[in-house]
């Protein structure tokens, strides 16, 4: 154990030796190695950001809400559009009707929306305009970090009451509180009442995000701007339990199905949505992005490798007589060939170390343009790990010659 303990010390120190005799052609063989590790940890960090803004983007859909709706989301809705265009709109009635006869939802409700210029003395904000009734607080686990939500009684009598998202909070109530103030949606006035908790930029965010969105009665919603009838409303289904999803969404069809009268054999005029056709639509995004990715990464690291492989032949070459030397006192071949593996190695590190610098300098740029960007720790292991693989594979074959090389011929190489 000792022996081989002195074997890897000596051979990290003569590896060590030769690269910084040679500093620059030691640097410049990094850059493949350089753009490979920068570029793969880079797109783990992208990526990382991405699924943290679409999950935080998400969250409000709720993991254990079904959505009836005219059309399907995802991918499919674009390409049948044009056929699903003609089913017949959704009606708010239905929410009732879900309502009283599921099993498995708690409570359902309507809600329909509009874009509208939010202002109050001056101040004006584009805001997304949402009427639901107060089940909506429930169904989407609504969070205030001031005032309170509306109450039922104020959904009958169709009050313009209302809740605002935190930044229409902040643009128009920069200094004073936003509750017991009228604010105008285009031209209708609206008392706040209560504030929503902040829920943090998004990439996925603008007029539709929380914390730019002004909740109303339904009621009020409907006497103030009508609800489309071309279009209709979505309804929410709250369902007991995420376990009974796809339960829920059975018998929600049959609900459903009976109450716009489509005959039994006829294919649904109405779609149920959640959560995870959202989530399935963007995996086939992320894979995309993760196949490019990953190519042009395996093709820098194959390109670095290849400078590295060439590099150490023609170190190998250069101490020709002093492998011959080495191997003259009594050298083993695995020593030899643990030292010019071991510098191989080094080399790609070092490589590595530089190409994490870059990364992490480009994950604070994509901060600063508002994406949630870090750098973990097991991408910063994989990084290291690629390195030490790319040097063991393009480092074998050259540290393999200088191990193999004959004694005697070594000696008269000039």
């Amino acid at each position: 154990m000792r022996r081989f303990v002195f074997e890897v010390i000596e051979g990290v120190r003569i590896a060590g030796q030769a690269i910084w005799a040679n500093k620059m052609r030691s640097t410049l063989t990094t850059l493949g190695v350089i753009i490979g590790i920068a570029a793969v940890t880079l797109m783990a960090t992208v990526i990382n950001g991405l699924d943290q803004e679409f999950d935080k983007a998400l969250s409000q859909l709720g993991t254990d809400v079904l959505y009836v709706d005219q059309f399907p989301w995802g991918q499919n809705a674009d390409r049948e559009w044009w056929r699903l265009r003609n089913r017949p709109a959704i009606q708010p009635a239905l929410a009732q009707t879900i309502q009283e006869r599921s099993r498995f939802t708690e409570t359902a409700a309507p809600m329909a929306d509009t874009d509208r210029r939010v202002t109050y003395r001056g101040q004006e904000i584009e805001a997304e305009i949402m009427g639901s009734p107060p089940q909506y607080g429930r169904i989407r686990n609504v969070e205030l970090s001031t005032g309170r939500f509306y109450t039922q009684a104020e959904e009958r009598a169709s009050r313009h009451v209302c809740v605002i998202g935190a930044t229409i909070a902040e643009e128009l109530f920069p200094a004073i509180t936003p509750l017991g103030k009228e604010i105008k949606m285009g031209s209708v006035p609206c008392t706040v009442i209560g504030v929503q908790t902040k829920k943090g930029d998004s990439m996925f965010g603008g007029p539709g995000s929380p914390d730019e969105r002004v909740l109303i009665p339904f009621n009020t919603y409907d006497k103030a701007f009508g609800v489309s009838r071309r279009w209709g409303v979505n309804v929410m289904a709250k369902v007991s339990s995420p376990d009974l999803m796809d339960r829920a969404e059975e018998e929600l069809t049959g609900v459903v199905r009976t109450a716009r009268g489509v005959p039994p054999g006829e294919p649904n005029n109405f779609a149920i949505n959640d959560q995870q056709q959202v989530m399935d639509s963007f995996a086939s995004v992320r894979i995309a992005i993760y196949g490019v990715g990953l190519f042009l990464t395996g093709l820098a690291l194959v390109v670095g490798g290849i400078g590295v492989m060439n590099i150490m032949f023609v170190s190998v070459r250069e101490r020709t007589k002093e492998i011959g030397i080495r191997k003259a006192v009594g050298a083993k071949q695995r020593t030899i060939l643990f030292q010019f593996l071991v510098e191989a190695v080094i080399v790609c590190l070092i490589g590595g170390v530089i190409g994490l610098g870059v990364s992490a300098l480009g994950a604070m740029g994509v901060s600063a343009l508002g994406l949630t960007a870090t750098l973990p720790a097991q991408t910063i292991g994989v990084a290291f790990g690629i390195c030490v693989g790319v040097g063991i594979l393009f480092g074998i074959a050259p540290a393999w010659q200088a191990a193999t090389a004959d004694p005697i011929e070594a000696l008269r190489y000039e």
